[in-house]
């Protein structure tokens, strides 16, 4: 299960409304590299993939391929508004450590390959 909070879906329907593509829906990954061994991917898609899995939440379509699920399972996505701009945070519960942009990670299980952030 991926999580969206209601401001992080509120976000993503205000930049998929901004595109000229009715079909767009976010897509989350992992990829190796980054400080701590892993880093996350997340855009906008129109097209799924063999093997992707689908949620929802709050209207916004989420698709993950079933090979980074065991990294991303538990996943809480928000989006935060702050004085110097806003951005998406992600809440991993299978983080055993990241780096301090907190865009990279590694699990308990796997250590990824770490590399400059």
């Amino acid at each position: 299960m991926i999580n969206l909070t209601e401001n992080a879906s509120k976000k993503i329907k205000e930049m998929i409304a901004s595109e000229d593509n009715d079909k767009l829906f976010l897509r989350l990954g992992v990829r190796p590299g980054g400080c701590s061994g892993f880093s996350y991917g997340m855009g906008f898609d129109d097209e799924e993939q063999e093997g992707d899995v689908l949620f929802e939440a709050h209207g916004v379509k989420l698709v993950v391929n079933k090979d980074d699920i065991r990294f991303l399972d538990g996943v809480n996505i928000d989006f935060k508004e702050s004085m110097m701009g806003g951005g998406f945070t992600i809440d991993n519960p299978n983080a055993i450590a990241s780096c301090g942009c907190g865009s990279s990670f590694r699990t308990k299980e796997e250590a990824g390959t770490p590399s400059d952030c």
